[in-house]
């Protein structure tokens, strides 16, 4: 039985017992959300940042495991590479995908005009950190009521030009390979780098191979008072989708792909599968006009060609995407009060050509039908702030709206049908009060919008759904984060109360298809904690650090209003929503270069049915990686081995809900292991 209360009240009894010792300080870690440019501890908001340096203590193939330690978000792998985010609420509307979520790259769009980003595009290892907002956020990133993912590549200047090479490969179970070859320059005013990667698998289940080859380059110029930044990525990604299978299935042989069933074929006759090649450019340029006055601007461009050999047909998309934001911020000084106002705004646009030809075997047969979609969102936002010796005030509005217009070039010579949404403002009040010099209490309130995706106007069972209505709610949430005992003790302590309205479920055909519905309201009120504390009070001759960290997440999400046909679904648990996910860790460096992480996550069970009379069990999942890192001469040299699901868990990592016969789950690898080398040059 799983001892959640003693684990958990252990992590905050621990640093009680350790008061008295003297505590080291906490290197700084700055924030960029909303603009704040403060550290973490001084924040008034539900923010969350991941550094490099956690990154690759956790894993080195995705930002899976790392993003699951951030309470309150839960990132899912239905099949491999194949990636869905829940930010402070349900996958109800994300079979597939990121979706309800903004993602930026240096300030750069990565979410295309219709609602949807490819994060399986990007390679991890060219991040330096990953910071993520949480809840409403629409005053300054638009409409959403999940949260906003910002991405960062630091390019460093140096006075002395330098050149530095890296080199890293590995391998592990499953005919795991990756491998990646970098080269990066540096020089007073400018910095480059340029990254080719390859990754494949041979997967754990019948028809779950993957590989993925990705070129990227990195930039950045800086003259007088102005820097450009550019970012340019090609992938070509594969991976194969093997489907759900039911409980008696996965109990008898987790490794089966969905099966045959009546009329319809199975995965592996059907050859299912994602076909994705992209190619990115973004510019962003930051300019100082003068003390008071600066610019922030970007655009980006990116093409997709998207294959999706399915159990019923073989759809092929090509996306061409466009996006441009910018930014005036004026800062002022009033004797010991900090004015800070940035205006600005955004706009997105997507065009697709949509095919749908019958599969024969992983074969593209007859054309059953053809779409041409234009999909664009836009947003203006204005947004002030007050900073004073101990408080700090942030109010923003936003004005959004989105727009789809569509045709169906299969049906003869018919005009294009438009969908818009009326421009709906939305509002965002920020509030934080230095408590102690390190500690912060703070409280938000901010009202939530969220118009459907293109992926759910037009769904699998490929009809266009006028019908379809945004989300919408306000969010309020009070909470406390700093540091204590010398910033020793890290917390952030939040509880938020969500109401949402027009709330958007997945539904399912006979065959499998899906499509989305609006259903009544849904309540989703929760508590969020995290803790981290350094162990030693100073380095030893043996130890360099010990810290251990807590992440808990308390979500006991309610439909509130839910009437379906004759079923009335009122009071039940949020579909795909554990109630309690807690994640411990305990990572040590020492001295002479070696370091281990070991990480254990529980999550509870998680009802699978807007019914809730089908629950996946609770599991629990225990990883660690552990290794050597040092130098030799100018060469860099890192060793390094892991292990993932050591406790053999037989469990799905990303379920398929309200599943036609009870094909729910997507069973995740058995206990597996890595291990590899990585070395940088000068």
């Amino acid at each position: 039985m799983y001892k959640r209360n003693s684990i958990f009240t252990f992590t905050w009894l621990l640093p009680l017992a350790l008061l008295a010792q003297k505590q080291d300080s906490l290197q700084e870690i700055t924030v960029q959300s909303f603009h704040y440019n403060k550290q973490w501890q001084d924040v008034p908001a539900a923010i969350a940042v991941i550094n490099e340096k956690k990154l690759q203590q956790i894993g080195t193939s995705s930002l899976l495991s790392a993003i699951n330690t951030v309470p309150g978000v839960r990132m899912e792998e239905r099949s491999p590479i194949s990636f869905r985010i829940a930010m402070r609420g349900s996958v109800l509307r994300s079979p597939f995908g990121v979706r309800n979520i903004k993602v930026y790259w240096n300030n750069m769009t990565l979410t295309d005009g219709g609602g949807n980003t490819y994060l399986n595009l990007i390679d991890v290892t060219q991040l330096s950190s990953v910071e993520i907002a949480k809840g409403a956020a629409a005053s300054m990133y638009g409409a959403g009521t999940g949260g906003v993912v910002l991405l960062q590549t630091i390019n460093q200047f140096t006075v002395k030009p330098n050149h530095q090479f890296t080199a890293n490969i590995n391998g592990g179970n499953f005919g795991l390979l990756q491998e990646s070859v970098g080269w990066k320059y540096q020089n007073i005013n400018f910095s480059s780098q340029l990254l080719q990667s390859h990754q494949q698998s041979d997967g754990y289940r019948q028809q779950s191979a993957s590989h993925k080859d990705n070129l990227t380059w990195n930039a950045s110029f800086k003259k007088a008072s102005q820097q450009f930044d550019v970012i340019s990525f090609y992938t070509r990604l594969y991976y194969q989708t093997p489907g759900g299978i039911t409980l008696a299935q996965m109990q008898q042989n987790p490794t089966l792909a969905r099966q045959p069933s009546g009329s319809q074929p199975g995965a592996v006759q059907q050859q299912a599968a994602i076909y994705n090649n992209t190619f990115f450019v973004g510019l962003h340029h930051q300019y100082h006009i003068n003390r008071s006055f600066s610019t922030d601007a970007a655009i980006v461009l990116h093409h997709t060609l998207f294959k999706n050999p399915f159990i019923t047909n073989y759809e092929t998309r090509h996306e061409t995407n466009m996006g441009a934001n910018g930014k005036l911020i004026y800062q002022h000084q009033l004797k010991q009060i900090q004015l800070q106002w940035i205006t600005g705004g955004e706009i997105l646009s997507n065009h697709a050509i949509i095919e749908d030809d019958g599969n024969r075997g992983g074969e593209p047969d007859t054309i059953q039908l053809k779409d041409n979609t234009y999909s664009s969102q836009w947003f203006g936002f204005s947004q002030i702030q007050f900073t004073g010796k101990k408080w700090d005030a942030q109010f923003g509005v936003s004005a959004n709206n989105q727009q789809f217009r569509y045709k169906r070039l299969t049906d003869g010579n018919t005009g294009f049908t438009h969908k818009n949404t009326a421009i709906v403002f939305m509002p965002r009040l920020s509030v934080g009060y230095k408590l102690l010099p390190s500690v912060t209490g703070y409280a938000t309130i901010g009202k939530g919008f969220s118009p459907p995706s293109l992926q759910e106007i037009r769904p699998s069972n490929r009809v266009f759904n006028t019908e379809l209505q945004p989300e919408y709610g306000w969010n309020a949430e009070i909470g406390f984060k700093g540091g204590l005992f010398s910033h020793r003790l890290l917390f952030d302590v939040n509880y938020y109360h969500f109401h949402l309205q027009n709330t958007i479920v997945t539904r399912n055909n006979t065959d499998g298809t899906q499509y989305f519905a609006n259903t009544g309201t849904t309540q989703q009120n929760g508590t969020e904690v995290w803790l981290q504390y350094q162990l030693l009070k100073k380095p030893s001759k043996l130890l360099k650090a010990i810290r251990l960290s807590e992440s808990y997440s308390y979500q006991p999400y309610r439909f509130i209003n839910y009437q379906q046909v004759n079923s009335n679904f009122s009071g039940n648990r949020l579909t795909g929503v554990p109630v309690n996910c807690s994640v411990s860790s305990l990572s040590a460096e020492l001295n002479k270069g070696w370091f281990m992480n070991i990480s254990y996550n529980y999550t509870s069970s998680i009802p699978l049915t807007d019914a809730n009379d089908a629950f996946a069990n609770a599991y629990h999942l225990l990883q660690t990686k552990a290794g050597w890192a040092g130098k030799c001469k100018s060469t860099t040299i890192e060793i390094y081995v892991g292990g993932d699901n050591l406790l053999n868990e037989v469990y799905s990592l990303g379920n398929d809900i309200n599943a036609v016969g009870k094909r729910f789950y997507n069973p995740a690898a058995g206990i597996n292991f890595y291990g590899g080398c990585r070395l940088g040059f000068q």
